[in-house]
């Protein structure tokens, strides 16, 4: 369980992992103190590992920086609730191990209490007491996430195959 951080639509890459800390690239523990510092000068510094990043629509357009997901996982959030993500943001978020959720954020406000069943789809506001369904990531996705990442899952399984 962990408590809700609220943002809004539109949250770009440059305000996950501002660009004037692009010295900090090939230090990303030291990046990651800076997270989200463009559209909350606090979080990086109050945000406790297991809490979640909700936001409305298009989180994470702008450039495809693999670090922004990377520091916002670093930083301890346990997963990204959004109405919608851009494309690339969100496969780099598999990419490396952070679970990313398509939902209804609308019910969902700062500081609430909130445990997801990512394989049955669903969101538990505890502070609420309601539940918000969501579409289940797919089982291949699901193991990427559990390995840490689809670097781990190819280090686990091997190379995917397809059938001739």
């Amino acid at each position: 369980m962990g408590r809700a951080w609220k943002f809004g639509d539109n949250i770009s890459t440059d305000a996950i992992a501002p660009g004037r800390y692009f010295h900090l690239r090939s230090d990303l523990k030291k990046l990651a103190k800076h997270v989200l510092e463009d559209a909350r000068k606090d979080f990086a510094k109050k945000v406790k590992k297991g809490d979640f990043v909700v936001a409305g629509k298009n989180f994470g357009l702008g450039s495809s920086r693999e670090h922004a997901p990377r520091i916002i996982k670093l930083a301890g959030v346990k997963a990204i609730l959004a109405k919608s993500f851009a494309r690339i943001f969100f496969r780099n978020c598999i990419n490396i191990g952070l679970p990313v959720i398509i939902c209804d954020t609308d019910k969902i406000d700062e500081g609430d209490e909130l445990e997801v069943e990512f394989d049955k789809g669903i969101v538990k506001n505890k502070t609420k007491n309601i539940e918000i369904r969501f579409n289940p990531l797919p089982k291949v996705m699901l193991n990427i996430l559990e390995d840490g990442g689809i670097v781990e899952h190819l280090k686990k399984h091997g190379d995917f195959k397809l059938e001739e």
